[in-house]
């Protein structure tokens, strides 16, 4: 009885274990890890974020609502890194790091640059924590883009390309 106690504590800690390993392995997720990084005019920049997948789905307007804050991709909160004071459409950004959110509209989103770079998703977003907002218009991709994906062009422009959406700011 005493072997069994023993073995069944044993077996639990294993499966503990490699629980824990394989939730930690963010390549495995449905959504992977994906950070770009680009240096424009000696200002280092990158962005760190989960890229979901379309997989059929109605993305703006739909799974992501219009006029709601989205954490810019999925699982933990986007994160953008500057390593010195930038413009960002035109609107000054001091060197550092900070959450990317976004809010998608039809015809104009706001791109949001939060103090709280580290959280799971949006749900401890808060307004008050914002450093810097700014406005810009979304166009329509050539193709459906499956997988969201965040580039940062040598020129400074960011674009964000997801379903049929194209979202570009610049960084300067």
């Amino acid at each position: 009885m005493k072997t069994l106690k023993v073995f069944s504590l044993l077996a639990m800690s294993v499966l503990l274990t490699f629980s824990a390993t394989a939730q930690k392995d963010k390549s495995k997720r449905k959504s992977p890890p994906v950070q770009v990084s680009q240096e424009v005019n000696g200002t280092k920049i990158t962005i760190d974020y989960s890229s979901p997948s379309k997989r059929g789905r109605d993305v703006f307007g739909g799974m992501e609502e219009y006029g709601k804050v989205w954490r810019t991709g999925a699982n933990e909160s986007t994160w953008i890194e500057v390593s010195k004071d930038v413009e960002v459409e035109g609107e000054t950004l001091a060197a550092g790091k900070y959450g990317l959110f976004t809010i998608p509209g039809e015809d104009e989103w706001t791109i949001i640059f939060n103090k709280k770079w580290d959280g799971w998703g949006a749900y401890e977003y808060k307004e008050a924590d914002d450093v810097l907002r700014v406005k810009v218009k979304p166009t329509s991709t050539d193709a459906v883009v499956e997988m969201l994906t965040i580039d940062i062009e040598k020129s400074g422009d960011v674009i964000l390309a997801w379903d049929q959406t194209k979202v570009e700011f610049s960084i300067r």
